[in-house]
């Protein structure tokens, strides 16, 4: 089923909205590709003005920036969540959660749905 980006066609009183136009291709969106903890698997998908984005669908490694210095490390679990406490039970990851690594906790600074690419920092506990 397609994702559309446009406006509701209930008004707030509940009464209907007219159409003022067909719907275009620009407002159609994407499902939530779900990022989850896993072998590594990427897929890559056409975007607006003749690019692509690359989209994690799974990763078992984070590149952790820790004082001016990249490494790799393994991901080990996912451990908070605050865009939905759900997630944590899927192991999804997306901007802001706080996951277990052989390094200790890092948060996920990336977006892996869009970019293709889990980034971290370390948080202090």
């Amino acid at each position: 089923m397609a994702v559309w980006h446009k406006r509701s066609m209930t008004k707030k009183t509940g009464g209907k909205t007219r159409r003022y136009r067909k719907s275009r291709k620009y407002d159609l969106g994407s499902e939530f590709s779900e990022p989850e903890v896993g072998e590594q698997r990427i897929t890559v998908k056409d975007a607006r003005g003749n690019t692509t984005k690359v989209r994690a669908k799974r990763s078992e490694t984070v590149n952790l920036a820790e004082d001016g210095e990249v490494k790799k490390a393994e991901i080990e679990a996912v451990v908070e969540n605050p865009a939905n406490p759900n997630f944590v039970r899927r192991s999804l990851l997306t901007e802001g959660t706080i996951v277990e690594t052989s390094e200790g906790k890092a948060k996920i600074t990336s977006r892996p749905g869009q970019n293709g690419v889990v980034n971290a920092v370390p948080v202090e506990e």
